[in-house]
């Protein structure tokens, strides 16, 4: 079944200010909106981001999940080269 990005969510990476921030989604925009505008984690008020670096579709949020929890156990370096893997364009208002 191919992934659609109405049915799927997503793993991604953002720049903050002071480091590296790692969530999931199924919706990229709004919750990249909602970090940047104070309404995201506690983390990213603190930090706001600077950049999306990258997201990685998955079919259901357990996978999301699962993917998550192994990235951010990986150093700020090895996130950012994950993310070049999944580059990602978002369309921000």
């Amino acid at each position: 079944m191919a992934l659609s990005p109405s049915n799927c969510w997503y793993v991604y990476l953002l720049e903050c200010q002071r480091g590296t921030y790692v969530g999931i989604t199924n919706n990229i925009a709004r919750r990249y909106r909602a970090h940047c505008t104070g309404k995201g984690a506690r983390y990213t008020r603190a930090n706001p981001p600077v950049a999306l670096l990258g997201a990685q579709p998955f079919a259901d949020r357990a996978s999301a999940s699962r993917a998550e929890y192994q990235l951010k156990q990986q150093t700020p370096s090895q996130k950012r080269r994950w993310a070049m893997g999944w580059p990602y364009s978002l369309e921000v208002d």
